[in-house]
């Protein structure tokens, strides 16, 4: 199944994979298909160091564990100081809902803006 898919949902400002599937739950337990989309945030200052080897780490130990039958599609969602110079809001509405509906998610560390009536995205 490609992202194309009616299934997939609409997002204002994510560019999803060429192709993967969501993660699902059922019954309580995670579907996970052979390409599945999980979304990251890469984070705020060392977070994109952290995340380019982490995801090498990911990537390899999949590829490894699945013989290459099985490889993560990544959807790169925003928080943080990234999202707010690329888009005004600290935590966007499409990285909620790719949260909501991928499941599985990762998230690197994030900075707490300073301030009255901002809580951490930690």
């Amino acid at each position: 199944m490609s992202s194309a898919s009616l299934s997939q949902p609409k997002f204002k400002d994510l560019s999803l994979p060429k192709e993967g599937e969501a993660i699902t739950l059922d019954q309580g337990h995670l579907n996970v298909p052979d390409h599945p989309i999980i979304p990251y945030i890469e984070g705020d200052g060392t977070g994109p160091d952290i995340w380019r080897a982490a995801q090498y780490v990911l990537d390899a130990a999949v590829q490894k564990a699945y013989d290459g039958k099985k490889k993560i599609a990544w959807l790169e969602v925003f928080a943080g100081e990234k999202a707010f110079n690329k888009f005004g809001d600290w935590l966007p509405n499409d990285t909620i809902e790719a949260f909501r509906h991928y499941i599985v998610s990762i998230k690197g560390p994030l900075t707490t803006p300073i301030g009255e009536g901002m809580r951490s995205l930690n």
